[in-house]
């Protein structure tokens, strides 16, 4: 019942003039009491004098705390600006006693109830300043105190006492629903430790531990440090994590609604701020310029990268917008999704890759300036298990789509490949540097269209990571499965990938290979680890890890340059180019003409053959296919 009400209550806001009338009556308490001081809390004073001048004060306090608005804040949620405008109303209403004193005395002389002696003009001025704020700091504690005891709080930290720590902390205080009370802040300045901050004291990070946090009873730590490292970010929380506590980010002031922190904008840490480095930010005005009243295809339009490059084209001034893709379910939702943002000029055709007669019917139909070729089949141990379908897409249907971007005069031709193309180890990375040749061939043979290439790793939250998968393990209860413990990949967010794509069309001449600046690996072990505390579960108690053993072509460590390359930098410190190697143009064509020239009814040990004979660096791990390793090899 006290919680309906206090829930009711918390909705509304006393009247203004309430508040008004409230402080008047406050300033008249204090005109009295400042008599009794004056006179030494003796009655000697003349009471009819006292009463008179009573109305000449109060009418007095109206006019200076109106002049100031204190009254129209909200007294739950008094903050230091409230306190100045109480200061300075205070001191007007006393700049106003005083010149009317002086004026009455030489007026009407020392009878008129204007003349107020000095000594209680100021000792009134002390006691409104003492309690006009005690007063609204009082219902304030006292609001905070009762909501508290009904509603339940957890108990927190906030990691960093600077000035983004202070926000975060008066955030808090003047949420009464956030559901935290600060019980103390962590700070790496030994300058800070042990000293206090709004009575709550100031620890180290070597402070917390098991005993503090049994006694305290901490739940979570909020990190708020802007512009943090993020392989500081990635430390703190571990620690955090492996203490059982549950971690809190404030995010970037400028992404702060109007300026203000809300408790609302206190997010849980996500794996992507976990990724050891700073996101990539790009900003070129030049990209408005490319994609302004051009005609864009993207092939595999309904995959996770493929879709989030529809939808960071759709944010230009585009003339038409083609999304291809061979899942009907996938590409209809996407399609849908246009739809209900209003979007025009975007047609969904279903249509595979591999099919090289109707992708020419869509090209001269559409007539389309710039594609991004995204449609590819990624998972290593399926493509390990079939090696024709990741021949007759991988290769084949890229083959198809370059061919006839030639055809039909593409100004750029965008192939979106992987890091597992680099010294592959299984048949889809190898099916995908396959890809990046080709089109490397197609470079300079009397047509103006430029092919580009990006090359990134892992994308978090893509069909087939790990996060899904590690999300639906931790869903059913565990285990969560990693098939090495010492197993590490690059990781970038979708939204990070596909501005990298974009960027590399606007930037690329043709024949180039953009590779992206990842920072340091992430060990697969960790993540699943980080992932289980993120869900508020414990490792091994609630959910455990298995091992599985490396999948078919599986490798331990990716890179993102293959032997005999190196980089040369572009305008963006993050993003690279590949001086590739030299590669031999007849063979490789003969190549790739051969394998696609393979029907479904051929070996699988033929094709990946044919594979390794093209690409020599193509070394099988924990495959069937090593056998063929060995026979060209026998040093292996």
């Amino acid at each position: 019942m006290l919680e309906n009400f206090l829930n009711k209550i918390s909705q509304r806001y006393a009247s203004k003039w309430l508040v008004l009338l409230f402080d008047i009556m406050v300033v008249s308490a204090s005109f009295f009491i400042a008599y009794l001081i004056r006179y030494n809390f003796q009655l000697d004073f003349d009471f009819s004098i006292l009463i008179k001048q009573i109305p000449y004060v109060m009418i007095t306090a109206a006019i200076s705390l109106i002049s100031v608005g204190s009254y129209k804040g909200v007294v739950r949620f008094t903050g230091f600006k409230d306190i100045i405008n109480v200061i300075i109303g205070a001191n007007i209403l006393a700049t106003i006693l005083i010149c009317c004193t002086f004026l009455s005395r030489k007026l009407f002389g020392d009878d008129s109830i204007f003349n107020i002696s000095g000594s209680i003009i100021y000792i009134h001025l002390l006691l409104n300043i003492l309690f006009l704020i005690g007063s609204k700091l009082f219902i304030k504690s006292l609001y905070t105190q009762i909501t508290q005891d009904v509603h339940k709080t957890a108990n927190v930290l906030i990691f960093g006492a600077g000035n983004s720590g202070m926000l975060t902390y008066d955030a808090i205080q003047n949420d009464t629903k956030s559901g935290f009370q600060v019980v103390g802040f962590i700070d790496d300045d030994e300058r800070k430790i042990g000293k206090k901050i709004n009575l709550i004291k100031v620890y180290g990070f070597d402070e917390i531990t098991y005993d503090f946090i049994k006694k305290y009873k901490v739940e979570d730590v909020i990190i708020s440090i802007q512009n943090i490292d993020p392989t500081r970010l990635l430390q703190i929380t571990g620690n955090l994590f492996a203490l059982g506590l549950k971690v809190k980010i404030v995010p970037p002031v400028q992404s702060w609604i109007d300026g203000d922190l809300s408790v609302g904008q206190i997010k849980e840490v996500k794996i992507e701020d976990l990724l050891g480095r700073e996101p990539i930010n790009i900003k070129n005005p030049d990209l408005e310029d490319q994609y302004d009243n051009k005609v864009i295809l993207i092939t595999g339009a309904a995959g996770s990268i493929g879709s989030e490059i529809c939808r960071k084209a759709s944010l230009y001034n585009y003339k038409k917008l083609i999304l291809v893709d061979n899942a009907e379910s996938a590409l209809y939702d996407i399609q849908q999704e246009f739809k209900q943002q209003g979007l025009k000029h975007i047609d969904a055709i279903v249509a595979d890759v591999r099919n090289k007669t109707r992708i020419d019917q869509i090209f001269n139909q559409y007539k389309p300036k710039i594609v991004f070729h995204a449609a590819a089949y990624k998972h290593v141990p399926l493509m390990e298990n079939n090696p024709f379908e990741a021949v007759s897409v991988n290769i084949e249907g890229t083959k198809n789509v370059a061919d006839v971007a030639v055809k039909h005069s593409v100004d750029k031709f965008v192939l979106i490949s992987t890091d597992k193309a680099v010294n592959p180890t299984n048949v889809m990375g190898a099916t995908k540097r396959i890809a990046e040749l080709y089109v490397t061939c197609l470079k300079g043979k009397g047509h103006n269209t430029k092919f580009i290439t990006t090359r990134f790793g892992n994308v978090l939250g893509s069909n087939g990571s790990v996060i899904p998968l590690f999300k639906k393990q931790i869903e059913k209860g565990g285990p969560l499965t990693v098939t090495h413990k010492e197993i590490t990949r690059f990781f970038m967010t979708i939204p990070e990938a596909c501005q990298l794509v974009l960027e590399a069309a606007a930037m690329g001449n043709g024949g180039e290979i953009f590779v992206f600046d990842m920072g340091e690996p992430v060990k697969i072990f960790n993540l699943a680890k980080n992932m289980i505390i993120l869900s508020g579960l414990r490792y091994p108690e609630d959910v455990d890890i298995k091992i599985t053993g490396l999948r078919p072509g599986e490798k331990i460590y990716e890179e993102l340059l293959a032997d005999g390359e190196n980089t040369k930098k572009t305008y963006h410190e993050k993003i690279m180019i590949a001086k590739s190697r030299f590669v031999d143009i007849d063979k490789v064509e003969k190549g790739i003409n051969k394998l696609t020239s393979i029907n479904s009814l051929t070996q699988p040990l033929e094709i990946v053959s044919s594979i390794k004979s093209l690409i020599p660096e193509y070394i099988s791990n924990n495959s069937t296919y090593e056998v063929l390793d060995t026979k060209n090899n026998p040093n292996l």
